[in-house]
């Protein structure tokens, strides 16, 4: 078969990217190595997470907020198997949703493992053996990523394991030491401190999630330790880990150059992820590679080879599945013509905890390097009403904007529903709106989102009006 574009990989960008191809006319094929579409975030990574983030949520509630809320429950317990049952439901439901998608845009669908024949020939090789090529003008690849290994830790995927392994687990882990203190680790570990689970945090930095706004960080430490007993331990350096059964023990050196030991029944090893190429056949096209293991592409992210392309994890920038579609969008409408942008500051972080954290566009830190002036308006979420109604009363929002022209620089939010809230910042960023602008916008009352309007009237010559 002929195709205009074939894309390799079913995940966020790819998927996405196939959809926006057939949506401009182009003859499209996808190729998926699994048996389901929908890659990483929608198998292992984003969606079941989300589930059982939602879901160990509602059972922490039950336990520590519905008496204050006037709702008594006796014997509240985890039924673990039915929470994974559960999970595995919504997976299946959005497996189906982009099957439908691929039907509905007259997508080819071919599973195997895809790999270059030479730069317009793509090789899949089936689970049964059976291989199959196909012809194409174009190729994106969006093979996306794989958890990082730390060579001195192996992982045994029964008692060392990796965020996979932890989104099926069968039971509810006594103490679970997570090693890396960024956004997947404090996700997973905040679903099993919920349902009971000591979590004890050992991360090589100085803070938790490191790349995000320092305050942000701050605050959710705070927030984990009081209400789910998280420990931290920071600045210690991993040397190695060892399953002796029902136990693993965990050696680290500290910031003295002191060896010390954790021990937990289950150790989550959440230090990144790595771009996945392997079996892509690169070199029978002769593309090229760029830093870390990812490829190299210009600003139009196509490689070195005219008309391959490459998206989403196995290139630069932030690993997001949002980041990967956009990303699928702009080459699909590239190749027939039309001139997309992205502007990649604009691309927001968040951390599905609870609270929700939050952030786009510059931190504090990032301005200060730059030597850029600088005002910034904080808000706390325990001045909303709407907050204090729904005993969400931790976090703030803080506005960063522009010394003289008042333009929005920067906007990082702890709080509840701040996955949803931090979009209001993104669409005011994108038409370089001021923080004057968003204050005087109507934010209906009462509404988290009111801490927004409140953060940039703050920023505004201190203008809050509730605190």
């Amino acid at each position: 078969m002929k195709y205009d574009v074939v894309v390799i990989g079913s995940g966020p960008g790819g998927y996405v990217a196939a959809v926006r191809c057939a949506q401009v006319g182009l003859k499209t094929a996808i190729v998926e190595k699994y048996t389901v579409l929908g890659g990483t975030c929608l198998n292992v990574g984003c969606i079941p997470s989300k589930a059982l983030l939602d879901s160990s949520e509602h059972f922490h509630n039950a336990a520590h907020t519905f008496k204050t809320h006037g709702i008594d429950l006796d014997n509240l317990q985890v039924n673990i198997q039915q929470m994974i049952k559960r999970k595995g439901e919504v997976i299946k439901s959005n497996n189906d949703g982009i099957a439908y998608l691929m039907k509905k845009n007259k997508i080819d669908t071919y599973y195997g493992l895809g790999s270059f024949v030479s730069k317009n020939k793509i090789k899949i090789t089936g689970v049964d053996g059976n291989v199959q090529e196909l012809e194409t003008e174009k190729t994106i690849i969006a093979t996306g990523s794989k958890p990082t290994a730390l060579p001195f830790l192996p992982v045994d995927k029964k008692r060392i394991i990796t965020s996979t392994e932890a989104l099926s687990l069968t039971e509810v882990p006594k103490h679970m030491v997570i090693i890396g203190g960024g956004v997947i680790g404090l996700e997973l570990g905040s679903v099993y401190a919920r349902l009971g689970s000591k979590i004890t945090v050992v991360e090589f930095m100085d803070s938790i999630i490191p790349t995000m706004d320092r305050a942000l960080g701050k605050e959710l430490q705070r927030v984990l330790k009081k209400t789910l007993g998280f420990e931290f331990f920071f600045s210690h350096k991993v040397t190695g880990a060892t399953n002796e059964g029902d136990v693993v023990k965990v050696t680290a050196e500290n910031p003295k150059g002191e060896t010390v030991t954790f021990e937990g029944d289950y150790v989550l090893v959440s230090v990144g992820r790595k771009p996945f190429t392997e079996g892509l056949g690169l070199e029978n096209a002769g593309v090229q590679m760029g830093d870390r293991g990812m490829i190299a592409v210009n600003d139009h992210l196509e490689t070195n080879v005219p008309g391959i392309y490459a998206i989403g994890d196995v290139v630069r920038g932030a690993m997001l599945a949002h980041k990967a579609e956009e990303e699928g969008v702009l080459v699909a409408e590239q190749i027939v013509g039309q001139k997309p942008h992205i502007n990649y500051n604009l691309i927001p972080g968040v951390v599905y905890t609870w609270p929700e954290v939050a952030g786009v566009g510059y931190t504090e830190e990032q301005l200060k390097e730059q030597g850029r002036a600088f005002k910034s308006g904080l808000f706390p979420f325990k001045a909303s009403g709407r907050a204090k109604a729904s005993m969400d009363t931790d976090g703030f929002v803080k506005v960063l904007a522009d010394k003289e022209t008042d333009e929005i620089l920067g906007v990082h939010m702890i709080g509840p529903r701040a996955a949803d809230m931090i979009a209001e910042a993104v669409v005011a960023m994108e038409f370089r709106a001021s923080a004057e602008d968003i204050a005087r916008m109507s934010h209906a009352h009462p509404t988290y989102t009111e801490a927004m309007k409140e953060a940039c009237l703050a920023a505004s010559e201190n203008r809050a009006i509730h605190i």
